[in-house]
């Protein structure tokens, strides 16, 4: 069976900054099955990384309200968090503060504020294949998860029974960074292997949550939108989750005052 065609072409929110809404080759079984991307050119806009554990009184806030607190156009989910609300389960830093300063196995490191010129402003690492340890010195920020998609790009998440909403983050060929939201539930092997089929461009993803925790909001000129997550195997079967939870870390982006 042909897959069916995307459900709409990139569209141009503002210079720098374009939306994707792709229907999966293959359709789940709950919610509308539409994989959505927001595509982020580093040379307009900025990486962010907003942390709850940067303020003693701080916590948890949901993407739309860490938007709004701290000026940025879009956020989604920095990773997985401990049971503490507020630590992140690997590396997390910026070069201000240090959420977590554990370097642990996993393999993708989103990187950026840069610390000189001649650096990319944003890539994702991969450890396997990359000089981290030289790479490391050279950005402020950094956000280590699991890895999705290799190097070489190569799906790298073994087949599972689970499934779940998704968040992730990851990077094309021409060094943009993508912002990627689905709620409809898949394994994350599945979600990999649709992604790749997408015309996404992708070259390089690192998984940031799961479940009802998963979200993306955009605000850019006369839209604005909000995505969270529902679906979760085990959690939240119903798929009915329509709020978005607080979540204590997210990668936002805000315009670079010098474009």
């Amino acid at each position: 069976m042909k897959p069916p065609a995307p459900r709409a072409a990139w569209r141009r929110l503002e210079a720098g900054l374009e939306l994707g809404e792709f229907v999966s080759p293959r359709p789940s079984d709950r919610g509308d099955s539409i994989v959505r991307a927001l595509r982020i050119e580093p040379s307009r806009f900025e990486l962010r990384l907003l942390n709850a554990s940067a303020n003693a009184r701080g916590g948890p806030l949901t993407a739309r309200a860490w938007c709004a607190r701290a000026g940025l156009v879009a956020a989604i989910n920095a990773s997985m968090y401990q049971a503490d609300h507020r630590t992140s389960v690997s590396l997390m830093r910026t070069a201000a503060h240090t959420n977590n300063p554990r370097l642990s196995k996993d393999r993708a490191i989103l990187a950026f504020e840069p610390r000189g010129p001649g650096v990319p402003a944003a890539t994702i690492i991969d450890r396997e294949c990359d000089d981290f340890e030289t790479l490391r010195t050279k950005y402020g920020s950094l956000v280590q998860s699991i890895r999705m998609i290799s190097c070489n790009g190569e799906n790298v998440w073994s087949r599972q029974e689970r499934r779940w909403s998704t968040a992730a983050i990851g990077m094309d060929a021409l060094g943009r960074i993508l912002f990627l939201h689905v709620r409809s539930p898949y394994s994350t092997h599945d979600l990999i292997d649709i992604l790749k089929a997408l015309p996404l461009g992708l070259t390089r993803a690192m998984y940031a949550e799961g479940g009802p925790e998963a979200q993306l909001f955009v605000s850019s000129g006369a839209e604005e939108h909000e995505w969270v997550g529902s679906y979760a195997t085990g959690l939240n079967e119903e798929d009915d989750n329509r709020i978005a939870w607080p979540v204590p870390n997210v990668v936002g982006i805000a315009r670079r005052e010098d474009r």
